[in-house]
Parts: structure tokens; sequence; C-alpha cells
């Protein structure tokens, strides 16, 4: 294909070819139509009003206004884009297949980074960054790892007005350059072990996209190890993955399954690769993170080498990653019809404050109140945002605030003020069964009540993920079985001892693949759900995203 022009400064030249694996190993799905816009004001035309004088009224207007997103039970993808617009997650950026990632969605992703920061921090590893650019050269040292990646290779072929002398290659991943780099910085065994980690974009030259799910270019975290014994390369490989299930499970209230990739579904260039599977809204398959033992693959590629007891030995390496697709993941799981759901351990607000008032005289002690409330709870190190503006109602803000998925919204009126208490309301509780009337302003008892209530409402959405995931999960024996398990929509667990060509007959015939072969195994040795063979292992189907 042809270079294009960019502001005549690089050419991006995309090769496209038959799919190849890689690190996301992602799935074919339609393409995902344009967001539609939403204004503030047909926002507004929607949301019903809430006085302080009529919450009842006002919870009842809510319940029968008019659609603001599709249903999930209607068109999942639809109201995927849906919230993903509304919640102004994203949008769509000017190059097909690209997306524009707004504050507030950036914001979850930040406090993912945070979070894991903190334990890479804690486990040796040390922040750095690699250039964008790989030389085409670099890609083609490791056999496999060619042949995984060009079908998704942006190649940039002139630069200055000029033919490069060697094509570029726009990050796809980043072992290539990593071990060039490591080649000039490992020299004994007391180099290792090295750890390392970068936060980049990567560009994949993907033809079908979903926002967060899959998309041209996307923002992730890439560690990358050297290490003296193959011992230590397991050790760390898994060592990653443990602390991508326990985020998964404590901060984002998504119950993954942990477990290997089959040789079909690993990493291009790794010897084992190591998978968090996560069951979304839908029931589809999102690998949400990967951990690969490298083995000595790319070293040998490169002749990364210690010395040791003067004797040059290829060192052995990992590599792990988490994106953005993350996001998507935490919308698809949580999100219901009124919109965005977010654990309040990742949410950017966790408590949002809503002043009411009708008479100009009631503004200002109710204002005043409010000030003071979000002042006890930014002290007591909640995320707390204080909606004073005057453009919108009251219900317009309920509804908004809903939408992007606010754990806790305090409710304070006059008659609240009076009374120097407040009315919370849960997100993932609609209606009257999640609000609570008189909760002392005294800053001890709020403080209290609301970390209380947030700690629940954490708890709550990976205990409702969970019951979902369980309720999908089927064991089956057979192929029949399997098949039918699959053809409901629902993911299938049972004993795999068969071919890879067996492997890609159930792709072919039922749209599904081997997720991973679970960590958490049932004792006892068992027959294989397809050839009968003894099978040491169950697996696990499902079709992915």
């Amino acid at each position: 294909m042809g270079a294009l022009r960019l502001a005549s400064m690089i050419d991006l030249s995309p090769t496209i070819l038959r799919r190849g694996r890689c690190l996301h190993n992602y799935r074919r799905i339609l393409f995902s139509p344009p967001i539609r816009r939403l204004s503030a004001q047909s926002m507004a035309e929607m949301a019903p009003t809430a006085p302080d004088s009529d919450r009842a009224a006002t919870t009842q207007k809510q319940s029968s206004q008019e659609r603001v997103i599709t249903p999930r039970s209607e068109d999942f993808s639809a109201w995927y884009l849906d919230i993903i617009a509304k919640a102004e997650l994203a949008d769509y950026g000017p190059v097909r297949g690209t997306m524009v990632i707004r504050p507030y969605g950036y914001a979850i992703w930040e406090a993912i980074q945070d979070y894991l920061n903190v334990k890479f921090k804690e486990t040796g590893h040390s922040n750095m960054y690699f250039p964008q650019f790989i030389p085409y050269s670099f890609i083609e040292k490791e056999a496999s790892h060619v042949k995984g990646f060009s079908p998704e290779l942006a190649l940039v072929t002139i630069g200055g007005g000029k033919e490069l002398e060697e094509k570029l290659v726009v990050r796809p991943t980043s072992e290539t350059i990593v071990n060039h780099m490591f080649t000039q910085w490992i020299h004994s065994h007391r180099d290792l072990p090295l750890m390392i980690n970068q936060w980049a974009n990567v560009t994949r030259w993907e033809m079908r996209t979903k926002p967060f799910v899959r998309t041209l270019e996307f923002l992730w975290q890439e560690g990358h190890t050297a290490h003296a014994t193959p011992e230590e390369a397991e050790k760390e490989a898994m060592q990653m993955i443990d602390i991508y299930t326990k985020f998964a499970y404590e901060e984002a209230g998504i119950p993954v399954i942990a477990g290997r990739k089959s040789k079909l579904e690993t990493f291009a260039g790794a010897d084992t690769t190591y998978t968090i599977e996560a069951m979304m809204g839908d029931r589809k398959a999102l690998q949400a993170g990967t951990s690969h033992n490298l083995g000595q693959n790319f070293s040998r590629a490169f002749g990364t080498q210690a010395y040791e007891n003067g004797q040059r030995q290829h060192i052995w390496q990992t590599s792990w990653a988490i994106s953005t697709r993350f996001v998507g993941g935490i919308i698809m799981t949580h999100g219901d019809d009124a919109g965005l759901m977010l654990p309040p351990k990742i949410a950017p607000i966790q408590v949002v404050i809503v002043p009411i008032w009708k008479k100009d005289d009631e503004k200002t002690g109710v204002l005043d109140a409010a000030s003071t409330v979000q002042a006890v709870l930014r002290t007591a190190g909640i995320k707390v945002k204080l909606d004073d503006s005057d453009q919108k109602t009251p219900g317009w803000k309920f509804n908004f605030w809903e939408m992007k998925g606010v754990p806790l919204r305090i409710e304070i009126g006059p008659r609240d003020v009076s009374s120097r208490s407040v009315v919370i309301s849960r997100r993932d509780m609609p209606g009257k069964q999640g609000k609570v009337f008189g909760i002392s302003m005294e800053p001890s008892v709020l403080e209290a009540y609301v970390k209380d209530k947030l700690d629940d409402i954490q708890s709550s959405l990976l205990q409702r993920a969970t019951s979902f995931r369980d309720s999908n999960l089927v064991d089956v024996s057979s192929y029949d079985e399997l098949k039918e398990a699959i053809s409901q929509g629902k993911w299938a667990r049972g004993p795999w001892s068969a071919s890879d060509a067996e492997e890609e007959r159930v792709k072919e015939e039922t749209g599904a693949t081997i997720r991973c072969f679970p960590f958490e195994q049932p004792e006892g040795m068992k027959k294989c759900l397809m050839t009968s063979n003894v099978a040491k292992e169950v697996a696990l189907f499902a079709k992915s995203y």
C-alpha cells in the first residue's frame, strides 16, 4: 500500500495482511457506528426537575422520562457506545479507528495507573520510556514475533520529505527495542535482575474498532524484565499476573479468571502467556491483562547475554501489560440502563453533592451547608464534587451524575439545612431502595456513614458481577455440551487435551476460543471432551472481544 502523507513530515503505510496473534489477541467484532453526540440543551429537555419539596415526584418523573441511552437488553453495542458518549468518556478522533479520551475517561485510567504504579515500585520495578519508532529490522529478528505482528504494523517510510533508508515501525509493543537496549546495559549477572516499566501509547492498525476495546492507538503500561535463571523469570511472570488479578478484584470489582493461554493463543515470541479473563455484561470474554514468560527467545535473537564465571549465557525475560481496554471492561461489567456505574475505588468522583433550593433567600443557606459537607468529606480523603451550578435543575443533575456512575449522591435542601441532615442515594440501588433520609451533618457521623456505604458499594458490585459470571459458566464433558453452552451465550469449562487442530475446529464451528486453562483446577484425571483421551486440565471456552 502506498504511503499516506501526514503534514509533509512522515508517511505511514499500514501493512494489512491476514490477522496474527498479538498481546491482546483481539477478536473480530462489527465496526462500531459513530458515537451519537448529545448536546447539553437536549439532555436538559429530556431530564425532569427535582425541587426539594417533592423528591418522591422527582423519582417518579425520572423513571418515566424519555430513554436517554439504548437499553442493554435491546442492543448491547449501542448501549456501550451511548454510555461512552453521554458519560463523556471518549469521542472518535479525526483518523478512522482512533479515539480522544476525554477528561473523565482519562481520570479512570489515571486511577488504574495510580494503583499499578505503587505495586510496580513495591515489587522493584522502575519507570522509564523507550522511543515509539522502532527499526523494522528489529521486528524481523524474532521470527514468530514478526509473523504475529506484521498484519497490524504501521510503517514510517518518509521523514523530512525524503525516503528513509530503513522503514520504521510505530510501536506495536516494545520487546524488540527493549532487548536492543538490554544488550547494551547487561554485561554480567551483577546487572540482573533488570526490571522496568513504561507507560506509553501503542499503534496497531485495526480495521474494525470499538472505543477502549480495540482502537488503532491505545494507552497501556508494559513491563519488561531480565533475569539470570528461568525460575526467576517464571516467578516474575506469575507475580505480575497476580498483581493484575488483585487489581481486577479489589479495585475494579471485576471477578476475572486467571490462567494460562493455550499454545495457539500464546503471545508471539513467548514461551508461556498468562491472562486474566473477564465476563462482560453480554457474556463475551474480555482479555483484561497478560503476563508473558519470554524464555530466551528475544535474548537469543538480539544476543542479550550476561557473563558469570567467565561464561556467557542468554538472559531470561518477561513482559506484561494492561491497557485502556480495561476501562471498557469496567463499563461493560458494571454499567446499567441508567449509564455508567463505577466502583468507588476507581471512581474519579466518589460523592457528588447536589444543593436544592426554590427561592433566592434559601440559596445562601443551602450552599453554605453544602460547602461545609464538601469540606468534611474532602478532609476525610473522599473524592467529592459540589455541583453548585444554577444553569441546570436538580433533576437534570441527578440524571447526569447517575450517567457518569458516581457511587453516592448527597442532596441538601432547605429542610435538610434546618434539620442539620442530608439525603444520600446509592448509584447501585435505584429508586427508594437506595435512598436514605436524615443522615446527620455532624462530621464524624457523616464521614463514617459515607465511608461505610462506599465500602458496601465496592463489595456489592463485585458480588453482583461474580454471581452473573457464575450463573453463566457451565461445566461440560462433551463437545455437544460445549456447543450447546456456547450457542446459549455462556462460557463452557471442560477437560481438554486435544490438538491445536481440534482447538481450531472449535473456533470455526462455535466462534469460541480457549480463553485459558484456569489456575484453579479440579483434582483428578478426566477425559478430554473432544477426544475422550486423558486430560489433566480443564479449559475455559467463550466467545470474546
